[in-house]
């Protein structure tokens, strides 16, 4: 399991940036236990920032996406990504702050959020970078899926 936004607080070699992911792992832009992309990045420090636009070669302004295609292109036999990334939206759309007490799952799409621009982006997304079959998952065995803890 690799969670993209554990990569920028260390060097090159950290486990959880793109480049040194393994096909029989699972990474995610981030869970439903972090911050969203967005909100990860506005709330990062300049450092972890400035690292997270280097890697993307990025202005910033677009980092859920920016992040999402570098996980789509990568060789994690599964990406995924919490609808609140594709949406881009910021913290006030997290689903869960753990160790807090109340407030937590009460974010839910508004109705008409999946609009068909998105899904347009989704389905391009996926036939760009061959995710829209399984043959990326075909030898993904879950059993053996590489776990990286921060």
């Amino acid at each position: 399991m690799r969670v993209f936004q554990f990569g920028f607080s260390t060097n090159a070699d950290d486990p959880f940036l793109p480049h040194n992911y393994i096909p029989n792992c699972v990474a995610f832009t981030g869970t439903h236990d972090n911050a969203t992309a967005r909100g990860w990045y506005l709330e990062a420090s300049k450092k972890e920032q400035e690292s997270c636009r280097k890697y993307l070669n990025s202005s910033g302004k677009n980092i859920s996406w920016e992040m999402i295609r570098t996980l789509w292109a990568s060789c994690a036999g599964l990406v995924l990504a919490p609808m609140q990334d594709f949406l881009s939206l910021g913290n006030e759309a997290r689903m869960n702050f753990p160790g807090k007490l109340g407030g937590n799952w009460n974010w839910r799409m508004k109705p008409g959020s999946l609009t068909d621009p998105l899904t347009e982006n989704l389905r391009t997304l996926n036939k760009v970078y061959g995710r829209t079959s399984n043959k990326k998952i075909e030898n993904l065995d879950l059993d053996e899926i590489e776990y990286q803890e921060r």
